[in-house]
């Protein structure tokens, strides 16, 4: 197995994606994950651009890493400047770090209309910026950008600027396709041709994905010869953004046979997937390849059957490689099968005649409008139910929600909630910045005192769809709740024409569920 080198650049390249800043914080705690993660080099970003950057790079020194190299990174030389006056070449030399990417111009036309200078002095400037970090013993990086779209244009000035900078002492080249426009067909001819003139140095690729081929593309260079692979962890990146590093490894890995990641490195990818989009403030791509959490997801029932049979069928590997999880949905759509499969996974006998009695109240709720893809506590609650072992731990005997608006402008929420506890009756007050949130503080007010658990539960998402849109104010609701508490995350779904009363199914469910979870 040939060894690739994976480069990082989320800390640079991913946090100019729109949206996205990260604190020297959130730099360093991801520069940890990536080192456990076994990448071999983590690009900090650009060192000249601003004091927080040179800060993290002192920072970075002190995390003890132990597979990464921390990466500065910085362009050639302007033109009207000397190496020793250079400011981004001595920011690269005050940050320390043991290895410098060195952006190049390899496209004649940017190198006339942005450098303004001409072709001959752009080699220079390469070949100065290279040799001159080269001689303080910083691994250099040489990044060829605009490669691809320089090579189309003017093959011939394009090798000569990798040769400047090979020849001034560049260990690595890296062919960039930095507008994404390149196509795979495309990028394994022109890398092709490159690995074969310069066959004596490790040649990489760094690809965006304007046109969606970011990580074809990069298959398609490491098939012609690159053996140094660069991209962003979820993909992140300037416009459309870069090769998906939790998409490139396992194919890597498992598709093509390369070292990359040790394979329990590799099982951890969906946890640093998740990671960064936490660090992000970013929701998870549900659909994601690998990694989202749609990816081993099954929901027509035949499709299901079959996998119970043999996991191939529907598979492309076990999600277990990539730390991932297989689920089958429960729909409309579903058949016994992906009751049977649920009921399984649940340590819950084998029944088909109670796997066909849950999927017909499961078909007559969602022609109502419930759903529960993503509500899987609701669905739990109603096996229960189907199976008889379903003991409500609380009844409600009434709730009352007022919402009212004075004069002044402010807003006052209460909700009045009377419950039956055991032998109690709780009849409670609270108080909440909307009316579901007065009616989830008045439910939590009046269970804690009997169940303490409570409190652990967390709101962490809420969602509001209309079923039936054009019955217009009159239409059904349906409110989906995600909650948490210490170990586990659940969905609990809700359905009427009244939004309170569909958020009241949800709120009592996820409590309800819960309770029931501990009491297991």
């Amino acid at each position: 197995m040939e060894k690739i080198k994976l480069y990082d650049t989320t800390l640079r390249d991913g946090m100019q994606a729109e949206g996205i800043s990260f604190s020297l914080e959130d730099k360093l705690s991801i520069a940890g994950c990536l080192d456990e993660l076994g990448i071999d080099y983590i690009e900090g970003g650009y060192a000249a651009s601003n004091p927080k950057e040179m800060q993290f790079f002192a920072e970075a020194a002190k995390l003890g890493l132990k597979n990464s190299k921390i990466v500065a990174f910085g362009s050639t030389r302007r033109a009207d400047t000397q190496v020793e006056a250079d400011a981004s070449l001595a920011a690269i030399l005050a940050c320390k770090a043991q290895a410098a990417t060195l952006v190049g111009k390899a496209w004649d036309m940017q190198v006339k209309a942005v450098l303004g200078c001409s072709l001959d002095e752009n080699l220079q400037l390469c070949a100065d910026s290279v040799a001159y970090l080269k001689k303080r013993g910083i691994e250099i990086i040489f990044d060829a950008e605009h490669f691809f779209e320089g090579y189309k244009e003017n093959r011939e000035y394009a090798m000569k600027v990798l040769a400047a900078a090979a020849n001034a002492g560049a260990d690595v080249l890296v062919l960039c396709d930095t507008n994404g426009g390149s196509m795979p067909d495309q990028i394994y001819e022109i890398t092709r041709a490159v690995c074969e003139k310069f066959s004596s140095l490790p040649i990489g690729i760094h690809t965006h994905n304007d046109s969606d081929c970011a990580t074809a593309n990069t298959l398609a260079a490491v098939r012609a010869g690159v053996r140094h692979v660069q991209g962003t962890i979820n993909g992140l990146g300037e416009r459309c953004g870069n090769a998906n590093l939790c998409t490139v490894i396992p194919n890597l890995a498992f598709k093509m046979g390369f070292e990359c990641l040790a394979p329990e490195k590799i099982k951890t990818l969906t946890e640093v997937s998740r990671f960064i989009f936490e660090v992000c403030n970013l929701n998870p791509v549900m659909n994601m390849p690998y990694v989202g959490e749609s990816a081993f997801a099954h929901k027509a029932g035949l499709h299901v059957d079959a996998l119970l049979k043999d996991k191939r069928t529907y598979e492309h590997i076990d999600p277990a490689l990539v730390g991932n999880e297989r689920r089958f949905l429960i729909s409309e759509l579903s058949g016994k099968s992906n009751i049977l499969a649920e009921l399984e996974k649940a340590k819950i006998t084998q029944d088909k005649k109670l796997a066909k009695k849950i999927l017909t109240r499961v078909q007559e709720l969602e022609d109502e409008g419930y759903q529960f893809e993503a509500a899987n506590a609701s669905f739990d609650l109603l096996v229960k139910k189907t199976l008889g072992t379903y003991k409500p731990s609380f009844e409600l005997l009434k709730y009352y929600v007022t919402a009212e608006k004075r004069t002044s402008g402010e807003m006052v929420n209460e909700a009045t909630v009377k419950l039956k506890v055991g032998d109690k009756v709780q009849h409670v007050v609270g108080e909440g910045d909307g009316p579901v949130n007065a009616l989830d503080a008045a439910l939590r007010k009046a269970l804690q005192s009997v169940y303490p658990a409570v409190k652990d539960v967390h709101l962490i998402d809420y969602k509001v769809r209309v079923v039936n849109a054009k019955a217009g104010t009159a239409a059904r609701v349906r409110v989906i709740i995600e909650s948490r508490d210490k170990t586990s995350v659940w969905g609990t779904v809700g359905v009427s024409e009244n939004i309170i009363e569909a958020s009241w199914q949800a709120l009592s469910d996820s409590v309800e569920y819960k309770l029931q979870k501990d009491a297991k």
